[in-house]
Formats: structure tokens, sequence, C-alpha cells
């Protein structure tokens, strides 16, 4: 057999159909719920855990079937027709999924918050995953030839360029927006190239998931409005690159999947939980408050916790009329670069790092490392 015909052999079956029974559903949902974790981190993909839980091919295919047809069924309310060519029954369940855990990280459990107060834990995490997502998936090629190396190199090439990209600023048009919902999207499919790190190159990422914490709040109508031309350029961006994706799967799997690998590879220098992370400080709120004001008292009692995205804190002193006020700040702080080191080996080691941040660090990667086991258990 010729190297060109095991790469269009390997592939996993998927069905033109959907597919999906509802005894499944509980377990879609689960791995949704990975999927949305994993995309809340800059640095990490969706598409990762998607490839890992053994339903990638799946989801381009699924994506893939909002096509003309099934399209053109809904504009003529022939929604059994639309029903039959969707494959809605994955595509609903799964977006539950991903959506119960973008709500679960920004409501209940802030992870975007530990990200800044607790990163070594964070990001250990998703080292330790992707470390073991690259071992398991190198078994998904069942022959591996040398060109696939070249693949493997050129994936780990492109990944390590886009996620050493210096964000800067960018506007907050909705075409722009909606030019960074349809970029991010394709990068949360890719993975290993992060749709979160996307959004961070294109300054984006605090500013959608402030919406979406927004959402049940009194101003849920204007995070929606700003949500909407987003969510309409990742409908657009899904629609056009499921199409070369499930070509590519469809073809040439191997060699797909040896880019992908390759690409995880790529990130993990971004993911790496030791890093000097630089920060740029904004103030989002100035007000003039009473002395007497219960904020101003805490503050006084505990200082401000600077390590979080957002805190805040006292500024000048005001005296007017014989009257003193303070001014309340309300400051937030954003990623805008990270360089990696190695702890205690390096010379750029910082001075203030502590054997609890490494062990945290170490048991994060440890965890993910073993996570990987328990979610093949899942797929």
């Amino acid at each position: 057999m010729s190297p060109q015909e095991s790469d269009k052999q390997q592939g996993p079956p998927v069905a033109d159909h959907d597919a999906t029974t509802w005894k499944e559903s509980p377990f879609l949902l689960i791995k949704g719920f990975f999927m949305g974790s994993a995309d809340i981190v800059p640095g990490v993909s969706g598409g990762t855990l998607a490839l890992i839980l053994g339903i990638y091919s799946r989801l381009i295919h699924a994506i893939k079937s909002l096509n003309k047809k099934s399209v053109g069924a809904i504009f003529r309310f022939d929604f059994g027709g639309a029903f039959s060519e969707l494959h809605w029954r994955f595509l609903v369940v799964l977006m539950a999924g991903i959506l119960s855990a973008f709500l679960f990280f920004t409501k209940v459990v802030p992870l975007q918050v530990y990200m800044f107060t607790d990163p070594e834990i964070v990001y250990g995490l998703f080292f330790g995953l992707i470390v073991g997502s690259i071992f398991f998936l190198f078994n998904e090629i069942e022959h591996f030839h040398w060109y696939h190396l070249v693949f493997v190199l050129a994936g780990t090439l492109i990944g390590f360029w886009v996620v050493t990209l210096v964000p800067t600023q960018t506007p907050e048009s909705p075409f722009f927006v909606f030019f960074s919902g349809s970029i991010a999207i394709c990068a949360m499919v890719l993975p290993g190239i992060s749709g979160s790190y996307i959004l961070l190159i294109l300054r984006k990422y605090d500013y959608i998931l402030a919406q979406i914490g927004r959402l049940g709040s009194e101003d849920t109508v204007q995070a929606l409005l700003i949500l909407a031309p987003f969510g309409l350029g990742a409908v657009v961006g899904l629609v056009i690159f499921s199409r070369i994706l499930s070509w590519l799967l469809d073809h040439y799997y191997a060699a797909t999947l040896a880019a992908l690998i390759g690409f995880l590879i790529g990130s993990l220098y971004v993911i790496w939980p030791y890093q000097h992370r630089e920060y740029h400080e904004t103030v989002e709120n100035r007000q003039v408050v009473e002395m007497q004001h219960p904020k101003v008292q805490e503050l006084r009692e505990h200082s401000a916790d600077r390590l979080r995205p957002e805190y805040e804190m006292l500024g000048d002193t005001l005296t007017k009329k014989g009257v003193e006020r303070v001014e309340l700040l309300t400051v937030k702080r954003k990623l805008i670069r990270s360089r990696p080191y190695l702890p205690y080996y390096s010379a750029s080691t910082p001075t203030d790092f502590s054997n609890s941040m490494l062990w945290r660090g170490i048991g994060g990667i440890l965890v993910g490392f073993l996570l990987v086991g328990a979610l093949e258990r899942i797929r």
C-alpha cells in the first residue's frame, strides 16, 4: 500500500447523516463541557479536546452539514428537510456542553481570574493535557511514514509562529468584532491553535469574555448587541473553514492529523506554566467618594489583590471646603506578552519564585497528563 493510499484509508468512518442517539447525549454533553473549558484558556484549543475525545471528524462534518440545502430548507420553513440534512442532535448537545462550560467558568468558577492569580496550576493542567494528547494522537496514525514528519514539523512551526505573535491594539467596531469571531472560531476548531489566544492577539479576549459575564445583569441587552456580530462572524468562519478541513480529513487523514499534532507541539511554548508574564494596567473607572464609604474602609483594612485581572484601589486624597474625599479606582490588567523560563535552571528565573509555585506547576502537569487517560475512557 502506498503512503498516499494509507493516508486516505486511515480516517475514521463518518456518517453522512446525524448518527447521534439520545442515549449518547450525556457523554456528548460532557465532551462539549471539556471543549468549552479548553476554549476559555488562551493557548488551548477546544479542537484539541475534540481530537482527544474522538469526535473531531464528527464535529467537522456536523458543521459542514450547515450547507446550502439545509439553509434553503429553513428559509422555506421545511424544517423536516432541514433536520434530515443537519446533524442537529450532535450540534445541539455539544453546543449545550460548550455553553455550560463558558457560563460555569465565568459565573461559578471564574477561570479567567485563576489564570492571573494561580497561572502555574491552570497552565500546568493544560500543558500536561496537551503533552499526553500528543503521545495519544501519534498512535492514531496507523501507518506512520517518514514524510508525515514533514507535516509535523510544518505544523509545529506554524503553531509556534501563531502563539508568539505580539498582541496589538485593535478597534471595537462591529465589523472588527465580526472579523475577530470568524478568525477565532477557525482557530478554536484547529487543535493546538487556540481561539482564545487569537482573541488575545486581536485584543478582544477580555472584551468578549466581559460581555459573556454581563449576561443576566442589567447590561444584558448591551452585551447581546456586542456579542451578535461576534457570533455571526463565528458562524460564517465555521461554515467556510469546516469545508476545507472536512475535505482534508476525508482525503488526507494521516497527513492532516500529523499537521494537527504539529500545531499541538508548537502551542506548548505559550502553555508552559512558568512564564515571565507582562501585563498592561489601565484605570477603567474613577470615582470620588467620602472617606466613610464602606469600600474605602475595606481597602484601608485589606490591601487590594493586585494579581486579579480587575481590582479596586485607593487613589489620591482630595480636600474640598474642608471635607476630605478619596479617589476609588477600578484597575484592569491585560496580559500582553509572556516568555517561558526553567525554574532554578534559568538565569531569568524570577527572584520571587518559590517552591510552592514550582510544585503547583508540576502538580497541574501531572493532573493534566492523567486526565488524558480519563478523557480517553469518555471517548
